[in-house]
């Protein structure tokens, strides 16, 4: 969510017909890109249009957390009277050998200025929490609704129980990376020794795991607190001009997250020119890294920007605020994972 911090107060204005058709547009896109996706990760050729009931549950699921976070800002934007579009869908197609989620997000973006700290904390911390419910209840969902065996095997009919994995697939496998929370929920709500608990490698082919799961990824990456992310507006709410040392701490820790990898990659392409052996890894414990990590940090830094503007009102928060803020911190906690995607070789 960006803010506005120069254009005067202003009421909260209706959409323009012609806004609204747009917003429409753009949700209807995302809607038909997330089911490609959904038919996708059910190993599906998401081209052909008999398979599109395969994606459906991805798609609703995914647009279901979407539109959660994102209303979140824009009903807390609008009972303080802070003028906020609606919520602009990102529509991304499926793009062979990549990773893809059938969108990109939603953004909205406030239109007046946010007069107050306070105003903008309310703000800035309502569409994570309103997300974070809206993962919680799809995982909960999601892991007290396993499907049976037969589920996996009609995806990888040679797919072997004992190794977990399907030695017949050909081309990388590709892993999920698992947080506090999604490990909490699955020992709680599942149990191994009676059910097929589907391991990192194959959550993406259980719609409402994986939608989960990616709600705590984009939670996680939203509150970290920089510049004018969710986590930056509620580090400046917070604690004011003290905000400036938490952001350049967050920017170091991204940076020593996502350099290993990035370093590995390239001494690893380095030593095979030069040698023409394969070198599977070279820098230790890179496969605990994320070279997301540090194009996050790069972004940061040359595009969000480290520092937060200040507010017109620098009234301090209150304490039950300031507990809502730990809060949130708490959820970036149990949603963060060191290397969210990894390809295990």
């Amino acid at each position: 969510m960006s803010y506005n911090f120069s254009s005067p107060p202003s009421q909260p204005s209706p959409t323009s017909p012609r806004r609204l058709l747009l917003h429409g547009t753009l949700f209807l896109v995302t809607f038909f890109t997330t089911t490609l996706a959904g038919v996708q990760w059910s190993n599906r050729d998401p081209f052909e249009l008999t398979n599109f009931q395969y994606g459906l549950s991805y798609a609703l699921a995914i647009l279901f957390v979407l539109a959660s976070h994102e209303f979140g800002h824009y009903f807390a934007a609008r009972y303080h009277r802070v003028n906020a579009t609606l919520p602009y869908f990102i529509p991304f197609p499926p793009v062979p050998f990549l990773i893809n989620f059938g969108t990109l997000g939603a953004v909205i973006r406030t239109k007046s200025v946010v007069p107050s700290r306070r105003v903008m904390f309310d703000i800035g911390v309502a569409g994570p929490l309103a997300g974070f419910v809206a993962c919680l209840i799809l995982l909960v969902y999601g892991f007290s609704n396993l499907p049976g065996p037969e589920f996996i095997l009609s995806i990888h009919p040679n797919f072997d129980f004992t190794l977990n994995s399907d030695p017949t697939v050909e081309g990388l496998p590709l892993e999920f990376g698992d947080t506090l929370l999604f490990a909490v929920l699955r020992n709680l709500l599942t149990d191994s020794a009676t059910q097929f608990v589907p391991p990192m490698t194959e959550i993406y082919h259980y719609p409402f795991l994986c939608v989960g799961w990616f709600g705590l990824f984009v939670t996680a990456m939203n509150l970290i607190p920089i510049g004018q992310f969710d986590g930056g507006h509620i580090i400046y709410t917070m604690f004011g001009e003290r905000h400036r040392a938490i952001a350049r701490g967050a920017f170091i820790i991204l940076l020593v997250l996502g350099l290993p990898s990035v370093l590995d990659a390239f001494l690893r392409v380095f030593l095979q020119y030069f040698t023409g052996e394969s070198v599977i890894q070279v820098i230790p414990f890179a496969q605990y890294s994320w070279s997301g990590w540090f194009l996050w940090a790069m972004i940061s830094y040359y595009f969000v920007k480290l520092y937060h503007p200040p507010a017109p009102d620098e009234t301090p928060l209150d304490d039950t605020r300031m507990l809502l803020g730990w809060t949130a911190f708490l959820i970036l906690v149990l949603c963060f994972s060191f290397a969210p995607f990894t390809i295990p070789i």
